[in-house]
């Protein structure tokens, strides 16, 4: 009986963990997308990865003085945004008009 139930666990084991392989395969969620030159800073940290409300709030008050960002690079002008951060987020980032 003991043999049988081993038998029994270590299947149910393989079963959970091909289920979690299959799961862990199939297509990512859409990243979701946020347009650095309208939206507000709480829109900016909750989208941004590594980006919080302080980093944001540095983000809008740049787009304020200087008319928007024309390309992804500016974004590194703002203090606090590193290139580490611009790439984490290049997926998420929109450039509207400015």
């Amino acid at each position: 009986m003991k043999g049988s139930e081993l038998v029994r666990t270590l299947c149910f084991t393989l079963c959970l963990a091909l289920g979690a392989v299959t799961v862990s395969a199939a297509e990512p969620a859409p990243v979701e997308k946020v347009d650095i030159n309208s939206a507000d800073a709480e829109t900016l940290a909750s989208v941004l990865d590594g980006v919080g409300v302080v980093k944001a709030e540095a983000i809008v008050r740049y787009r304020e003085a200087n008319g928007g960002f024309r390309t992804l690079e500016e974004l590194a002008n703002v203090s606090g945004i590193g290139l580490a951060t611009l790439d984490r987020n290049q997926d998420r980032i929109v450039l509207g008009s400015n």
